[in-house]
């Protein structure tokens, strides 16, 4: 490559040094050595410095950009952090014309982020330059012979467009326009997918006369792909016009959107419902959204009323303070009872997720009369999913109406689950409990669940035993002390003599847990002597357990019992004949030798 020389000197090898070590690396035929010099490109800039960079560098880059996918997408993340490196704002351009190449290039993620660094970079330019070096870019890449170039023009238009001259805006609208009804389909999606942002940027007198048009036109394109993107359009659309405007401009295009032909226009609908809600306004959703949200909780497509469902509560808070009660009794409570005898898992689960949802908003009466019934309905789905969603969510209700006229329901309901055939269902229940706990309170508690969680501690899968021992630790801690002597150490005492080995490494697991929370007068008294008792058990792997559970509770053991009680077993242990045993019993010895004095 060609160096300029100075007035006063020849450039040295070793400045061209950096120049020639890429060009090498480049070249390799190994792909990582070429990637990881791609990485090194911000080195090797600050080392040929801002002039050398823009004349040799980024002209060698541009026209190497031929290469592995890998490669062209490292080289578009770098170059998109090379303002400073060229020399600032005044010549940011030149970092134009490499990443429009990679603009262009088939691979997906390489153009998107060539126009994730062109966006970035666009900041970087003066009003000038946007005029003179990135405008004829954007040009270039929306009249592109290749579909690519295109597509990735659209995501360019939003970041330049408002501080151009009123005939450039003018120019780049036609171009954007041409765009959405270009003959490709992956050209329109890209321009559909970019609508709402460029909408943003546009006046509102462009905004209604060019833009709503095309929007029109996209929203009733002959590609679902391109319609459903419409619909996102449609909540930008829909917050920036005047309130008068939307019911003309808008609800029509909306209205067969919700009753599109193909679901996956329809899914996108209900997916936007709440952000279409707060776009129009309470009177809109009064007249068009309530009728359309119960068209959609009824769609003959699951995944439709899946994504409907998961929207109940949101949408019911959002209504109209004055007539929510009305409608949700009137208008939507209906649809949702058929929902709750749905045929699918998966509309059933979304709905148990935010069903719970609705009884802040209708009250204590009607939650009784109408909701109640459909939550004891869920609680005994054959799904468990279905009755974890309503278990985990259980707190509205109760804030409501009181456990009480739950508990009766709810038991049959949690023991089901937890005695369930699936682990990972009786681990989901687990990790609720502390939650149940606090909302039933103890008496409760101790008469149906208590039991429930000393069970678990010896389930034969070891997930379900460690989890039921944190959960321990928790219920320590609502309950206090008190509930833990009474109905937590005697379990733990007992299965210390369990003829089960892991059964005993269950019992030291929750003396580790327990005898944080316990205090130093239960742990001393109650739990240290059925850990002594275990450090002369026959299986290694409980004694050297024994060892690594003095170290846990040491501290909070009374010191009176630490050097006549503990110091000579941990001594022992440090004689086992099992080298485990003896290894975790010195460092156990080593930790607590502060204690011992």
């Amino acid at each position: 490559m060609a160096t300029s020389a100075t007035s006063t000197e020849a450039p040295s090898e070793e400045s061209l040094y950096p120049i020639a070590v890429l060009i090498d690396e480049l070249r390799n035929e190994d792909v990582q050595l070429r990637l990881n010099s791609i990485k090194k490109l911000s080195t090797i800039a600050l080392a040929l410095g801002v002039e050398r960079t823009r004349t040799e560098l980024i002209p060698f880059l541009t026209d190497t950009i031929y290469d592995e996918d890998e490669v062209l997408l490292a080289l578009a993340e770098q170059l998109g952090t090379f303002s400073t490196l060229v020399g600032g704002p005044e010549h940011v351009y030149v970092l134009l014309r490499p990443l429009e190449s990679l603009a262009t290039v088939e691979e997906t993620v390489v153009r998107d982020k060539a126009v994730s660094s062109l966006r970035y970079i666009c900041k970087e330019h003066s009003a000038e330059d946007l005029e003179q070096h990135f405008v004829p870019l954007v040009k270039r890449l929306a009249v592109g012979d290749w579909f690519t170039a295109r597509t990735s023009a659209s995501g360019l238009f939003a970041n330049c467009y408002k501080r151009l001259s009123v005939s450039t805006k003018t120019e780049l609208r036609a171009y954007f326009r041409s765009l959405c009804q270009d003959d490709t389909p992956m050209v329109r999606r890209a321009a559909a997918s970019k609508l709402g942002e460029f909408a943003e940027e546009v006046e509102l007198e462009y905004l209604k006369s060019d833009l709503v048009p095309i929007f029109n036109a996209l929203a009733g394109d002959e590609q679902d792909s391109v319609r459903l993107l419409a619909v996102k359009a449609c909540v930008c659309l829909a917050n920036l016009l005047p309130k008068e405007d939307k019911e003309a401009l808008v609800m029509p295009t909306l209205r067969q959107s919700y009753e599109d032909k193909s679901w996956r226009v329809r899914y996108m609908v209900a997916d936007s419902f709440i952000e279409l809600q707060k776009a129009v306004g309470e009177e809109i959703t009064r007249t068009d959204l309530v009728p359309a949200y119960q068209a959609l909780l009824k769609d003959v497509e699951a995944e439709v009323r899946a994504a409907a469902a998961g929207k109940l509560k949101d949408f019911c808070q959002n209504l109209d303070k004055e007539t929510q009660e009305t409608v949700i009794m009137n208008s939507i409570l209906p649809c949702v009872k058929e929902l709750v005898t749905d045929g699918n898992q998966h509309v059933k689960s979304a709905l148990a997720g935010v069903i719970m949802g609705l009884s802040p908003i209708l009250g204590k009466e009607n939650t009784v009369s109408h909701l109640l019934p459909l939550f004891l309905n869920q609680l005994k789905d054959e799904c468990p999913d279905v009755r974890l969603n309503i278990i985990s969510n259980l707190d509205c209700v109760n804030e409501v109406i009181g456990i009480t006229q739950l508990s009766q329901s709810l038991l049959p309901a949690i023991v089901e689950l937890a005695e369930d055939s699936k682990w990972r269902v009786r681990l989901a229940i687990i990790e609720y409990m502390p939650l149940l706990a606090g909302q039933l309170g103890v008496e409760f508690f101790n008469q149906s669940l208590s039991k429930l969680c000393m069970t678990w501690l010896v389930d034969h899968v070891f997930a379900i035993r460690e989890a039921a021992t944190n959960n321990l630790r928790k219920l320590v801690e609502k309950f206090g002390h008190e509930w833990a002597d009474t109905h937590v150490i005697p379990k733990i005492t007992s299965m210390s003599r369990d003829g089960n080995y892991l059964h005993r490494l269950t019992c030291l697991s929750c003396i580790n847990v327990v005898g944080e929370v316990c205090g130093k007068e239960l742990t001393t008294k109650m739990l240290l002597p059925t850990v002594l008792g275990l450090s002369q058990d026959n299986v290694p792997n409980v004694r050297f357990n024994v060892a690594k559970t003095f170290q846990i509770i040491g501290t909070h053991i009374d010191k009176e019992c630490l050097i006549p009680q503990v110091k000579p077993v941990l001594v022992r242990l440090t004689e086992d004949p099992d080298i485990d045993v003896r290894f975790f019993a010195s460092e156990a010895y080593a930790e607590m030798a502060p204690l011992f004095v």
